[in-house]
């Protein structure tokens, strides 16, 4: 990393943290509040719309960084106009409601762009046979991206957990790459993003006094898929190796909305039966659970991982086995099911 990137990462961090608390001024003067409902899990009015601050900071360092040669052209591309439009129709969302489709369209269009700019994927490795799915995998990535960066959003619902998640899977991602060869841009992107969100953590932390809102987290879920995609690409990591450090965040999602389906809720309606929303309020806190999600990451995600990325071949059964007790969790804790 050079000295370019470090300072462009100590001022995203700087950027995100002052950004923040300008923002949460601004809300609370001009009453642009989260007000609870029967839906929400906090108690009381709070500011939204601090992911902005997340927003700028990453854009200006990644603008800068390509500027310097430290982000190469396709990363940089994908990025600076993919998560602007995402990060755009979020904040219209906050600002008053966005139907789903026009949503959805803007979320395709970003990651159709972001695919195809990277390029397509790689044939996998499923440890018995390796997989070539051609054009198939491309249009198969971008559905699932859409779904994550989806699910990315609906997982930010109590104080910190999308932050937290953000920045332990970027850090560690951070430290694979280290551990394979450090290459530079790529460990500017994965900690640019993290010290952005650090910085907006020291808002967001529970008890949270801004929230990050749908600009925020969908470009987060961006980011992260764009960046991922990027190394997933180049063959520096596997799909395995994502699966598996995304795999609270995934597992939740998935979980709670397949079980919704089956019980034949309106799946566009608001809810708060998400695993980690209803373990919230069993033990009546947002910051057992999320440490809660930070501790899984470490002690059980992240080891998975990194031996995913030293044998690919075992990606497939590692993802399996890493996802298996998230799913029993999910399900036991009544993921999908509303009410206390």
């Amino acid at each position: 990393m050079s000295t370019d990137g470090s300072v462009a990462i100590a001022v995203a961090f700087l950027v995100s943290m002052l950004l923040s608390g300008v923002i949460r001024r601004v809300a609370l003067a001009r009453g642009v509040l989260d007000v609870p409902n029967s839906r929400s899990s906090h108690a009381s009015p709070t500011p939204r719309g601090g992911g902005v601050a997340i927003v700028l900071a990453v854009l200006l360092a990644v603008a800068v960084m390509y500027l310097r040669g430290v982000v190469p052209s396709a990363e940089a591309a994908a990025l600076l106009i993919g998560g602007p439009i995402v990060a755009l129709i979020g904040f219209m969302d906050d600002l008053r409601s966005v139907s789903a489709p026009a949503r959805l369209a803007v979320q395709f269009t970003a990651f159709s762009w972001c695919v195809w700019s990277l390029g397509s994927l790689p044939p996998i490795n499923i440890g018995f046979s390796v997989v070539n799915l051609g054009i198939a995998g491309s249009i198969v990535a971008v559905i699932f991206l859409v779904w994550f960066l989806n699910l990315f959003n609906f997982m930010d619902g109590i104080d910190g957990i999308a932050s937290v998640e953000a920045i332990s899977v970027m850090t560690f991602a951070t430290i694979l790459v280290f551990w394979q060869d450090g290459e530079p841009s790529t460990v500017f992107l994965l900690l640019v993003v993290a010290a952005s969100v650090a910085g907006f953590l020291i808002w967001n932390w529970p008890p949270a006094r801004i929230f990050m809102g749908d600009a925020g987290s969908g470009f987060l879920g961006y980011c992260i898929g764009t960046i991922a995609w990027a190394t997933i690409v180049t063959t520096r990591f596997t799909i395995w190796v994502w699966l598996i450090l995304l795999g609270t965040f995934i597992v939740d999602a998935t979980v709670t909305l397949l079980r919704r389906w089956l019980r034949g809720a309106r799946l566009s309606e608001a809810h708060r039966s998400h695993a980690y929303q209803r373990l919230s309020r069993r033990y009546g806190s947002h910051l057992k659970i999320t440490l809660g999600v930070l501790c899984v990451n470490v002690c059980w995600l992240d080891p998975a991982a990194f031996v995913a990325a030293v044998r690919p071949s075992w990606g497939l059964p590692l993802t399996v086995v890493a996802w298996l007790p998230l799913i029993a969790m999910a399900w036991r804790c009544g993921a999908g099911i509303d009410g206390d």
